[in-house]
């Protein structure tokens, strides 16, 4: 396969000797590149390089100016806003949001040659229309808007004269320039030869400098493209080139050069659905693989064309190990690096602090990125992990100076980052440069030339912010210095060593025009992605934007559809991948540009579709199994002399493995900040409370007056067992303050239906908290076994002992019913009948009793009053029997055996339930 440039190189040198003279001009640098490895192959002696440029560049040398960076053009433009723009002016932060648009507007302006005082008049015009009735006012706010589009002209005319004062310019404005200088340039390069190579969408600019230097000077233009194109009259591959047919004086005279028929040769096209990007991804590494396999040599020439660019990273991730010599020309976005993301949470840290301090799940978030934690890991101790510890032990919701200093941290770079108040732009710039400094000593001790690499592209970007800063009065608060750097941010990539002109190529669509290859592989080919579709990111409107000839997304649309169909000109082997599963963010539906190279007749059939899935292995859901060697049952032994609980044994209940992962191998859920007070916590305070309260009447009967008492201390109390229970946590606002009221309002209530009780019914306390434990002797067992519970209360009530157990959460009688006695043990929704059994049965153990009744009290459902446990002869029998007797207790006794032995026999694995 010979290429374009190729071609071009080999029909200019059959005309000439030497090239030195000649001046090359193509769409991009990576082109460039290799039409200089086209002239050293083709060449049979040592010669002189020719000139070669990108379309920008020649532009740039041909105004004299240079180009000003994004962040030098806003700026700018906002200093140009502040003098031409009167009345109220937005500040640069809310500016920059907007003022994007507005440059792109003034690029296409002065790409296009467009006379601006005409356009803006004409956009000035439409806008009052809008706004234009026969009898309605204007208020303030639209004479505002009105007069900022009658000012629109003179801030563009103000930022050009502005920008052209210092040497530089916009894109647009130094296209305008160069063809302002274009006859002095040609003057001074009568010599040379100037060969165009390989467009296809001219702006008005670009179309003047090249239509006056092919009509007066030595030059000459090749276009890369087919006939089959050009002459069909509504093919949009071919728009362009016609509409320079029809419209260039040279070309009437002039044949097309460069033009050849590529596109009907036999090929071998696959064009492929996968679901989703991931596993296009893995679909291309599969593919490559594949071609390796079957030639080897054959990547040499192969080229991964990217659609969709964020596809970069899944896709470096899917190419095979074993692939040698990959070359990517696209950089690698600096914002998506780790290092980025630290500097991202410093800026939060800031961004979103309170008067109250730094909220905990900010600083919780900085504390744990990898970074941060190297770079506040001293000799002796980590200060980031000790102080996110404090912050989930002490419930700090909100984190000050203060309360930092009180933990003593010495000399931490901590005390250098966290300090009160909001910091000036120029101070926060500071220490991420102070972050930059820790760090590139830490990263040069361990030896990581990657992170190093960061730093020093992150040192550069926030000296250029702290010029920027200083520069300019107007980045005065963090919201714009941090849309300042998110912006600087996102234009700055770290770029890939590789070898351009060797080995697999990895490209994005636009660096692959004038590139030819035998292999292409393109991915994403779904609408909105290729063609981008129909955006609007102007503040023209479209009809305007056709009367005055700027592009619209029409215009888009034929470029893309021209770069689809040139990667297919000479290619052999093409691969189209497209997603199956459109969405929003991942694009449409298949391209249409694969419709149309489905549907056209002329193709010699050599196309095929495939419909690609990942290979999927089914997974047959098994449950968790825990064979109990030695090492385990001699940990279940330890449990069984420290005792079971009802909680624990319910917990066996429920599933195995949660027993087994809780109790035995003691691991606990994260620690966590409770922000709002949590249920167990809220249960704790409510219990703690009411044994406070009770204990000065262990002993006594309960009376009216007595019970009156109490109530005046309640709030005393609860607020006590709040601060002990949720240590340092905010009480004072927000839901804590409701639950603190709720907790008040469920004591106060319990206590006025006590007061009711009290006044019916003779009630006398026996004990509060009373922990309780027996040994519960079983012969199948070499190994003791205890079981232990702490009673909530125990009272008596017209001479029937009663053990009460209290819940903060919602219960109802069904679930302190027995009926079927088997289900006590194996079934959890009987779990607070066998808890209640439990405490019964370890009471009657310490004090023998005949009979007793248990309860709980469901602060949720208070007006139930105690939902006594009792046993049923039917699910639906209205007749219960309430008593705990020796009957019970003995049944009870069985099949707490059963479920111990179980727990304790080797040979019985802890198997999951599906809970």
């Amino acid at each position: 396969m010979r290429s374009f440039l190729e071609e071009v190189i080999e029909e200019e040198c059959s005309q000439t000797d030497s090239l030195d003279r000649f001046v090359f001009v193509l769409p991009s640098k990576r082109a460039g590149i290799f039409l200089r490895n086209c002239i050293a192959r083709s060449a049979k002696r040592t010669l002189f390089s020719p000139e070669i440029y990108s379309i920008e560049a020649f532009v740039e040398k041909l105004s004299g100016l240079t180009y000003a960076t994004h962040t030098q053009q806003l700026f700018e433009l906002y200093t140009s806003y502040l003098k031409t723009i009167t009345g109220e002016h937005d500040n640069f932060h809310d500016f920059s949001k907007w003022a994007q648009t507005l440059l792109q507007d003034f690029n296409e302006i002065d790409r296009y040659l467009i006379d601006a005082e005409s356009i803006f008049s004409n956009l000035a015009s439409i806008r009052e229309m809008e706004h234009w009735g026969p009898h309605a006012e204007k208020t303030q706010m639209m004479r505002n808007y009105l007069r900022f589009w009658n000012q629109l002209e003179a801030l563009y005319t103000t930022f050009n004269t502005a920008l052209l004062q210092k040497g530089v310019g916009h894109q647009g404005l130094v296209y305008r320039q160069a063809c302002k200088q274009l006859e002095g340039y040609m003057g001074r390069t009568r010599d040379k030869r100037h060969v165009f190579v390989g467009f296809n969408a001219l702006n008005t600019a670009e179309t003047t400098i090249i239509q006056h230097m092919l009509s007066a000077s030595d030059a000459t233009i090749y276009w890369d493209s087919d006939p089959y194109f050009i002459n069909d009259p509504i093919h949009d591959a071919g728009h362009f080139i016609r509409k320079h047919k029809s419209s260039w004086a040279y070309l009437k005279d002039h044949p097309l050069r460069g033009v050849k028929e590529t596109y009907l040769s036999q090929k071998n096209i696959q064009i492929i659905g996968v679901p989703k990007l991931v596993s296009q991804a893995k679909y291309v590494g599969n593919l490559l693989n594949h071609l390796k396999s079957k030639n080897p040599s054959s990547l040499k020439n192969t080229a991964v064309v990217l659609a969709d660019e964020t596809l970069l990273n899944p896709l470096m991730n899917a190419i095979p190990q074993t692939l040698e010599g990959v070359n990517i020309t696209m950089g690698y976005p600096l914002y998506k690096t780790p290092m980025a993301g630290l500097f991202s949470l410093f800026f939060d840290l800031y961004d979103h602090k309170s008067p109250q301090g730094w909220f905990y799940r900010d600083m919780l978030s900085f504390l744990s990125h990898p970074y941060c934690q190297v770079l506040l890991t001293g000799e002796k101790e980590n200060t980031a992990s000790y102080l996110s510890e404090t912050i989930k032990l002490r419930n700090w919701s909100y984190i000050n100076r203060e309360k930092i200093a009180s933990l003593a941290l010495g000399a931490s770079p901590l005390e250098e980052l966290l300090f009160e108040g909001v910091p000036p732009p120029g101070l926060l710039l500071d220490k991420c440069l102070y972050i930059i400094e820790v760090l590139k000593s830490k990263f040069q001790q361990t030896g990581q030339p990657l992170e190093l690499e960061y730093l020093y592209r992150f040192y550069t970007l926030f000296n250029q912010l702290k010029e920027w800063v200083a520069a300019h009065s107007f980045v005065n608060d963090l919201k714009s210095l941090h849309s300042l750097y998110v912006e600087l941010l996102s234009a700055e990539t770290l770029d890939f060593r590789g070898e351009p002109l060797q080995g697999l190529q990895l490209m994005g669509m636009l660096e692959s025009r004038n590139l030819d290859f035998e292999t292409v592989i393109l991915t994403s080919v779904n609408e909105g992605i290729l063609p981008s579709g129909k955006s609007n990111n102007s503040f023209i409107p479209f009809d305007v934007k056709l009367a005055f000839g700027l592009p619209t997304y029409k215009d888009k649309d034929a470029v893309y559809t021209y770069h689809f169909y040139r990667l297919l000109q000479r290619a052999k082997n093409i691969y189209l991948l497209y997603n199956t599963e459109p969405d929003v963010l991942e694009g449409g539906e298949k391209s249409r540009l694969i419709t149309q190279l489905l549907t056209d007749g002329n193709r010699p059939g050599d196309i095929t579709e495939l419909i690609a899935s990942p290979e999927i292995s089914p997974i047959v859901p098994s449950l968790e199994t825990v064979i109990k060697d030695v090492d385990l049952m001699a940990q279940i032994q330890k449990l069984a002399g420290r005792g079971f609980s009802p909680t624990s044994l319910s917990n066996y209940i429920r599933n195995p493995i949660d027993f087994y992962k809780q109790n035995i191998l003691k691991i606990e859920d994260p620690l966590e900040v409770e922000e709002i007070v949590a249920a167990n916590t809220f249960g704790t305070i409510i219990h703690n409370t009411l044994e406070d309260l009770y204990r000065p009447l262990v002993g006594t009967t309960l009376t009216e007056a007595g019970l009156t008492n109490l109530k005046p201390g309640i709030e005393k109390l609860v607020r006590h067992h709040f601060t002990s229970s949720y240590t340092d946590g905010d009480i004072g606002r927000g839901k804590n303050l409701i639950a603190f009221r709720v907790a008040v309002r469920y004591v106060e209530n319990f206590l006025d239906r006590e007061i009711e009780e009290a006044k019916k019914h003779h009630i006398r306390i026996l004990g509060l908290e009373e922990s309780l434990e027996m040994q519960f002797t079983l012969p199948e067992i070499d190994f003791a076994v205890f079981i232990r519970g702490k009673l909530d209360r125990v009272d008596e009530m017209n001479g029937v002992l009663r053990i009460i157990d209290y819940k903060t959460g919602k219960a109802t009688s069904g679930q302190v019913e027995v009926v079927d006695w088997e289900k006590i043990i194996t079934d959890y929704d009987q779990s607070k009948a066998f808890q209640l059994l439990c405490y019964a049965f370890l009471y009657a153990n310490k004090h023998p009793v005949n009979s007793l009744e248990a309860g709980i009290i469901s602060f949720k459902n208070l007006s139930a009053g105690l939902l006594r446990f009792a046993t049923k002869a039917a699910k639906g029998s209205r007749s219960k029997n309430t008593t705990i007797d020796k009957d019970i207790l003995q049944q009870f006794q069985d099949h707490l055996k059963k479920l111990i032995l179980e727990i304790c026999d080797p040979k019985v694995p802890f198997v999951q339930k599906e809970v």
